[in-house]
């Protein structure tokens, strides 16, 4: 799974499909680049917000989660790592982009690649999915 967008509604989305699955036993690949990238660093999953188009929204929206009791993306997130199936990969390229370095980094990434590394594990994947 490529996670490029570092919006709520996206993050969520990636990570209940990503719960899922590991919740089925599939092991989950995750390639975090561009604007998905900034939610490894530490600090900033929880100051993701909706997109411009719903922050109409965004009040109901955390309300509805809240009375729902939903866990946080960090909690599903550190939830899948638990399981042993989540595999996490940080966009190197993406990284030097925006000057990102490895200790601002949330501990649960398991490695710093670059496009060519990821598709060749992506390769054998029997879903592939981009969010």
């Amino acid at each position: 799974m490529v996670v490029e967008s570092g919006t709520i509604d996206k993050i969520y989305c990636a990570f209940i499909l990503g719960s899922t699955a590991v919740s089925m036993g599939t092991e989950v690949h995750m390639y975090f680049t561009f604007w998905g990238l900034q939610m490894l660093q530490k600090g900033e999953m929880e100051k993701a917000r909706l997109p411009v188009e719903y922050q109409h929204m965004e009040e109901s929206f955390w309300k509805k989660l809240e009375e729902m009791k939903y866990p946080t993306p960090y909690e599903l997130l550190k939830s899948m790592k638990g399981s042993g199936l989540l595999h996490i990969y940080a966009c190197t390229p993406t990284m030097e982009m925006f000057g990102v370095k490895k200790e601002n980094l949330i501990p649960e990434v398991d490695k710093l690649v670059g496009a060519a590394t990821f598709l060749d594990i992506a390769a054998d994947a029997d879903v592939s999915l981009f969010i």
